[in-house]
């Protein structure tokens, strides 16, 4: 019986490294090096009706805001658009234009910040937690002290060649 033969299509370790420099998007300079010039050019693409149409139809499937925000930014980063801290800082105005969009198709959308603030909560609960712990085991431990009895041993009398006389 002849084994059936699998074909990798998947490309070679270390090839992103044989690409010239300069020669995919990425490597080149930004299109846009400054928020303001980046915001601009997401609200007159995000503004078109194909787009909005495209938004609406993306919020009615279930995807939150922040999501899409972030793929939208992300794939702007990898065509070189803008850099990847011009993307950053521009997320929160697309935000707030496709929530802008969703509320004008009547588009009942999520926005994905209830998910930060769940984790933002339950780390503050985790930190809480281990100093209320920490707290009762220093409690804990000066109680013990204190219930221990300590019995004042006489100090030994200094003898020796060097001890000071009395």
């Amino acid at each position: 019986m002849k084994q059936d033969e699998i074909v990798l299509d998947a490309p070679v370790a270390g090839m992103s490294l044989t690409a010239e420099l300069g020669a995919r998007p990425w490597q080149k300079p930004s299109q846009y090096n400054t928020v303001d010039e980046a915001v601009e050019y997401y609200l007159t693409r995000l503004s078109s009706d194909s787009a909005m149409s495209q938004i609406a139809d993306i919020l009615e499937s279930g995807v939150s805001v922040t999501k899409l925000a972030n793929i939208i930014q992300l794939g702007s980063v990898m065509e070189g658009i803008h850099t990847i801290d011009v993307g950053v800082l521009t997320a929160p105005v697309i935000i707030e234009f496709i929530q802008l969009i969703g509320d004008r198709n009547d588009v009942d959308y999520e926005t994905g910040l209830d998910e930060l603030d769940q984790s933002t909560t339950k780390a503050l609960q985790e930190k809480a937690i281990r100093e209320f712990k920490k707290e009762i085991s220093q409690q804990d431990s000066s109680e013990k002290e204190k219930d221990s009895v300590v019995i004042d041993e006489p100090l030994p009398e200094p003898s020796g060649l060097m001890s000071r006389r009395m």
